[in-house]
């Protein structure tokens, strides 16, 4: 443990590189008030001069060094005293916490410890009713203290959240420890994930609600933009504690949970470039930050009819967002619990001053780097790519129905209308070959489930082409969100459908009677939820193509699964399920990790192989191999070098999670033999996805150069792709939105 400043040895690891800082800090005036109350209360709960079984955590000099009272004072600016200190006793509470659980069970490697430890306190959270627990430690103690003081005056469902945000915070820091103790740095993508829930930065966006005193809104709570405005504020803060704390944690508590050491040991550079490459990432997280409460939070706000309170309290909680992110860039500037010195001493940094923060805005909103990913120019001519080694630890199965499948796909697709749309003809469906993909997914498939499976592939990908063909050249966003709501329609979990229109209508209400029948209502809603997610993933899509805006690298990532229809199949596993596995389960980390781990392996696998046909053919800009171009500046082999280096991460990932983490779910949960055995089936399923998948990209003929020329029309041609199906009226139903109505609707420049 860090005291005074005097102990921080200079030369650093790194220079700490020049910050994107946005907003101006500003300092609460209850500050003193909250540093008196907060050395009362810490040493009440004894978390001061209190060694726990023989081990000091924090004497007077940490707490008073560390100042979580400035910290709370700048990230909380506008916060009155009573609620002042009660924020700063969770930061307390949350940084003993984190301190506690190193000596105890980090530095000792005491997994079983450090897992009864977080077991018992999850009864100071209790989600109905009072604690009944009684407190043995100071972070037992504290936790208590603090639940009493806050839960009550909030709504049920801000309890669930903040209970759900606490329990990540706790739990996940099994997984640094588990790291640790395996010696296992985290490839980019798991560490982003896995950093927001052991940072805590999301239970701290639910704190900023309690302090606004304004709620998020029920309704749209789980919506994209307040989930981008959390986890962009959540992945800013943490970037950032990172390179302020790569000293403590790396070189002095072992620790391989930083960012830093991510980047140092995936793209195999050194620490200063590292740095710079974190800042890069927070910088660009920022900017997603930015771009999502200008550009989509009204639209969400307009289209789940808020009103002017519920606004309001958006308002005030995306204030206290920018608020934080302020505040805490100016805390890690003066805290000496972190590496900062030459900051403290330099001018590197600008004035350093109370109230001089916004000295240094002007600089962060000038950078050019701000502006590059606008800069792209559709239809550049790039040329056959190449693909990078895959490894494929996996057998391929294919289904002895392929054949038949081929011929129903066919059928199918006439019957539905797909084919008489202008988008596809029966040449290119067949070169596409999707049974072709259906039957490595599912090779012990019967017949019927065979032509379900490659009949969903079909839709899925015939609506991936239809919507940037029809909207993606006119721009003619509204035309897609009416089509987009009229989709949804035809999934009801009970009652009727309306009458469906065009061929997507067609094919969906088709499948979803075919699929939905049957099914239980969790799985019905879960079904329809990955559905859905998929559909407006596609109008996300059309929103950057109409701003020419190559998206932030994680945004990328995280909507690329749902653009590619992942949960859709997978959800297509898991129907067979049943109840044999309770739902919680597939909420569970390992679980989710082994799914985004396979979903992200097939999704940068389809991008290396489909690299020349969106780039060049398609004027595209959802490609990864382009993404991490545009992020890291470099030049298109090298970046597709480190996409082919994520695929194989994120693989290592699924086995590393299949083979040493399911098995501890197994026991952590007292599984019964069936639901342990679908599990490990459900293992299997996963595999054979991701191995049919490469087959099908590797026998298919949608992106070889040959198929290219044949398949995809010039740029020309599908700039005039919407004359005959947006333009001249969209059928939906027995109605048509009029082409006047669409003249109407504004036309964004490209």
């Amino acid at each position: 443990m860090r005291g005074g400043e005097s102990e921080w040895v200079v030369p650093q690891p790194f220079q700490l590189p020049e910050f994107y800082v946005p907003y101006p800090a500003r300092l609460n005036p209850n500050l003193d008030a909250a540093r008196a109350h907060t050395r009362e209360w810490a040493r009440a709960m004894d978390m001061v001069d209190a060694p726990q079984n023989g081990v000091r955590i924090w004497d007077e000099a940490d707490l008073e060094a560390h100042d979580y009272a400035l910290l709370c004072s700048y990230t909380h600016p506008d916060a009155d005293e009573p609620t002042l200190n009660l924020v700063t006793d969770w930061y307390v509470w949350v940084f003993y916490f984190d301190d506690h659980f190193l000596e105890m069970f980090k530095r000792t490697r005491d997994i079983d410890g450090g897992k009864a430890h977080l077991d018992r306190l999850k009864a100071f959270m209790p989600r109905h009713g009072e604690i009944s627990a009684e407190p043995t430690n100071p972070v037992e103690r504290g936790l208590m203290d603090l639940w009493n003081r806050t839960v009550p005056h909030r709504s049920e469902h801000w309890r669930a959240r903040f209970i759900e945000s606490t329990a990540a915070l706790l739990d996940e820091s099994l997984w640094e420890l588990a790291n640790i103790n395996a010696g296992r740095v985290a490839n980019p993508i798991e560490y982003i994930e896995m950093r927001r829930k052991v940072g805590g930065a999301p239970w701290s966006a639910n704190l900023i609600e309690h302090v606004a005193d304004a709620e998020v809104p029920a309704e749209v709570a789980a919506a994209r933009p307040m989930l981008v405005l959390r986890d962009t504020f959540a992945d800013a803060i943490h970037l950032r504690n990172d390179l302020f704390s790569y000293e403590r944690e790396v070189l002095d508590e072992g620790e391989l949970s930083n960012g830093v050491l991510v980047f140092e040991t995936f793209l195999g550079i050194g620490t200063q470039e590292a740095a710079d490459r974190v800042n890069d990432l927070l910088t660009s997280r920022l900017h997603q930050f930015d771009h999502t409460a200008v550009t989509e939070v009204p639209a969400m706000a307009d289209d789940a009819g808020l009103g002017p309170a519920d606004r309001a309290a958006l308002l005030a909680y995306i204030k206290g967002l920018q608020d934080w992110q302020s505040g805490g860039h100016e805390w890690h500037l003066r805290s000496s619990r972190y590496m900062n010195a030459d900051t403290r001493s330099s001018a590197l940094a600008g004035p350093l001053g109370l109230g001089t923060s916004a000295a240094r805005i002007v600089p962060s909103l000038l950078s050019p780097r701000r502006f590059d990913r606008f800069t792209h120019v559709p239809f550049t001519r790039v040329g056959p790519q190449g693909v990078p080694p895959i490894d494929m630890p996996f057998p391929l199965t294919l289904s002895p129905h392929l054949d038949h499948s081929r011929d129903h796909v066919v059928e199918w697709s006439e019957s539905m209308g797909i084919l008489a749309e202008g988008v596809w003809n029966e040449t290119k469906l067949r070169a596409y070959d999707l049974p072709l993909c259906g039957a490595g997914l599912h090779p012990d498939a019967t017949v019927d489930a065979l032509d379900l499976t490659s009949d969903w592939l079909t839709w899925g990908t015939y609506g991936d082409d239809y919507y940037p063909v029809v909207f993606g050249r006119s721009t003619n966003l509204g035309a897609a969100k009416a089509l987009t709501a009229r989709l949804k329609t035809f999934m009801p979990l009970e009652g009727d459908m309306p009458r469906p229109g065009i061929a997507l209508e067609r094919g969906l209400a088709d499948l979803w009677v075919r699929t939905a029948t049957g099914m239980t209502p969790e799985n019905r809603v879960s079904f329809r939820t990955a559905v859905t997610d998929m559909l407006d993933s596609w109008l996300w899509e059309l929103a950057n193509q109409a701003q020419n805006r190559i998206p932030d690298p994680v945004d990328y990532i995280e909507m690329r699964r749902k653009t590619f229809g992942s949960d859709l199949t997978m959800s297509l596993c898991r129907i067979g399920h049943g109840r044999r596995v309770p739902p919680e389960i597939y909420r569970t980390r390992p679980v989710r990790a082994m799914e985004n781990a396979a979903m992200d392996w097939a999704t940068l696998l389809n991008d290396v192989f489909s690299y020349q046909k969106e780039i060049e053919y398609e004027g595209e800009i959802h490609n990864a191999v382009l993404v991490v171009e545009n992020f890291l500046g470099i030049d298109r082999t090298a970046a597709l070098a480190v996409v082919g280096d994520l695929i194989d991460a994120r693989m290592r990932e699924f086995r590393h999670v299949t083979e040493n983490e399911l098995p501890i779910l197994f026991e952590d949960y007292d599984l019964g033999d069936e639901a342990r055995e679908t599990l490990r089936n459900y293992v299997g399923e996963l595999q054979n996805w991701m191995a049919g998948i490469l087959n099908w990209h590797e026998g298919c003929h949608r992106y070889t150069p040959e198929a290219l020329e044949k398949h995809t029309a010039p740029a020309a041609v599908q700039a005039l792709g919407t004359t005959g199906l947006g333009m001249t009226g969209l059928g939906i139903g027995t109605d048509r939105i009029g082409t006047a109505a669409l003249r109407l609707l504004p036309t964004l420049p490209r």
